[in-house]
């Protein structure tokens, strides 16, 4: 299937959270989530980036197939691809788009000085 990306064998992928600025510019939406980072193993890197590019070049989306933590199928759309060789082989990186419906907004209408002696607390 050319609009997935599926992880055949092996543990979940590990999802990093994405600080760098580039990155998260890739991923502005009215609903909660965040882009994730996560690095696999593979044979043929430059080939599935290469399936990437095709999809993001016809306006298409692609995603990753793999199974989470519980053994459920899941899936999360790639937002950027790039492939490096290592020692070890080659890695994919991708940048993915994952979506948190346990996220809530709170809006804090305290005063400053109160919110500071909360992160006084935290320290």
């Amino acid at each position: 299937m050319e609009d997935r990306i599926t992880i055949i064998e092996g543990p979940t992928p590990l999802l990093e959270p994405v600080q760098d600025g580039w990155a998260l510019g890739l991923n502005e939406t009215r609903r909660f989530s965040h882009t994730a980072l996560t690095r696999l193993r593979t044979f043929n890197g430059p080939g599935l980036v290469e399936r990437c590019y095709r999809r993001w070049r016809n306006n298409q989306s692609i995603k990753l197939h793999y199974r989470d933590e519980m053994g459920l199928e899941a899936t999360a759309p790639i937002l950027a691809a790039r492939s490096v060789e290592t020692d070890e082989g080659q890695v994919l990186l991708l940048w993915l788009h994952i979506e948190r419906s346990d996220m809530e907004l709170e809006i804090n209408a305290r005063d400053d000085d109160a919110a500071d002696d909360d992160m006084d607390l935290m320290e």
